[in-house]
């Protein structure tokens, strides 16, 4: 189960790299195919006839407990984390975009874009259970810890691809006003899924001499998995390679957007509003399983937690439960089906003096992430100082997010090439817990 627990940080290794990913970028003054991943209306504002997507990556690593250098450094993190008596969160989000295609024709947008995503997260895990675990001391109460959760603590990952088909229309236009509409469809084709859960957990955990044990223990528990994440949780190339599966799932963003105009073809203020993520897709293959079980560990029962240092999937801590009876099932080969992650966005960008403007940003996730059939998301808040001219601009974004806190970064686009990152400010000054990166090439033409 240590490596279980401690998948975010392994895949901080793979060198491909959040919740808001291209944060400032995606509202930036050149419109392109990234502004559409906002918000599909922006589609009707493309600065170019013609825009080519070559590729693009985001990846976000956001925690509620380390700091960056000691996410960089990868001593004792395992140690560092389950820490203090808070819940723990870990999320690793990224985002890859590769060929795309977009045109304008007279009032109308339309785009095909490709993505992909991997996630892995850990959500609200009790210090010490994640203690006891991963082989390490139980911090708050010493020798013992009584736990008693109310929450679903969850271990998660997902790899899935996406085909998006988008449509934009002008449908109002004055020398003083335009609003526009989109809307995209997403053709989903999910890869590999895992999740562990534990819901209202209540139980003793014992340290004797580092050996753990669970006594007077119940909880309702979910064991789901598909594909290769099912067998191995730890192979970074189980993720990567499993990104695109067969379709088996389809979802839908709409939005639109409000400019009020001033000289030329610039706007004095411009809002927008989207609601993305809003389906789910199924995975269908001869190796799911997705199983509900209740655990109970009565009287002088008692579960050696220590047998799962070694376990690499979901699968290999499940037969450790089953294997241990006190679990009330067998797991169950059938399909499952998963939600998205649904998201509301709404930003308003503020033309300052010439060539500066302020863009104001929240994500607000629409779904609990307690749920074992849900992908995470969270809730975010930024303000976004950004200085254009035609071919450069350069912006600040500064966020509150709901699981790292505050975050300041900084990014640049010259010509159809972008660098970024939301939190490189803090993360280099003052330690913060978030660490994102992106880039990408794009190009326009006519």
């Amino acid at each position: 189960m240590k490596n279980l627990l401690i998948i975010p940080i392994l895949l901080l290794a793979i060198n491909s790299f959040s919740q808001d990913h291209f944060s400032g970028i995606t509202t930036s003054k050149r419109v392109g195919i990234l502004n559409v991943g906002i918000n599909p209306s922006e589609l009707a504002n493309l600065n170019s006839r013609f825009e080519v997507q070559l590729f693009s990556s985001s990846v976000n690593i956001s925690n509620d407990k380390i700091g960056f250098n000691d996410i960089v450094s990868g001593n004792n993190l395992e140690s560092l984390l389950f820490k203090g008596t808070e819940p723990v969160n870990f999320n690793i989000d990224t985002e890859f975009l590769g060929p795309g295609f977009a045109i304008k024709l007279l009032k109308w947008g339309f785009a095909v874009t490709s993505k992909g995503y991997i996630k892995a997260n850990i959500v609200d895990v009790s210090p010490n259970l994640g203690a006891a675990l991963t082989n390490n001391s139980i911090d708050a109460i010493g020798s013992s810890a009584i736990i008693s959760s109310s929450n679903n603590q969850r271990m998660n990952a997902t790899a899935w691809g996406e085909i998006g088909l988008s449509v934009a229309h002008k449908i109002y236009e004055t020398k003083k006003y335009k609003i526009n509409a989109g809307i995209t469809f997403k053709l989903l084709f999910p890869g590999a899924y895992a999740n562990i859960g534990v819901d209202k957990f209540n139980g003793t955990i014992t340290n004797n001499l580092g050996n753990y044990v669970l006594t007077n223990a119940n909880a309702n528990m979910n064991f789901a998995y598909s594909g290769s994440l099912g067998i191995d949780f730890t192979n970074v190339s189980d993720y990567t390679k499993s990104v695109f599966g067969n379709l088996q799932g389809m979802a839908t963003d709409l939005g639109v957007d409000y400019q009020l105009l001033g000289s030329g073809k610039n706007y004095k203020l411009k809002i927008g509003a989207a609601l993305k993520n809003m389906g789910s897709m199924t995975f269908k293959s001869s190796d799911n399983y997705a199983t509900n079980y209740t655990l109970t560990i009565e009287g002088t029962q008692q579960l050696n937690l220590n047998q799962f240092n070694n376990s690499n999937g979901v699968k290999d801590a499940e037969n450790v439960l089953i294997n241990s009876g006190f679990l009330n099932k067998t797991p169950q080969n059938t399909d499952f089906k998963v939600q998205l992650p649904t998201v509301l966005n709404l930003y308003a960008d503020i033309k300052i003096v010439p060539k500066l403007n302020i863009t104001l940003f929240t994500q607000q996730k629409m779904k609990s992430n307690s749920g074992n059939d849900q992908i995470t998301s969270q809730n975010i808040i930024s303000v976004t100082p950004r200085f254009a001219i035609n071919i450069f601009e350069a912006y600040i974004p500064v966020a509150i997010n709901e699981v790292s806190g505050t975050t300041a970064g900084f990014g640049f686009r010259l010509g159809g090439f972008f660098l970024g990152s939301n939190s490189v400010l803090t993360a280099l000054t003052s330690d913060g817990k978030q660490a994102d990166f992106y880039t990408g090439f794009r190009f326009g033409f006519l």
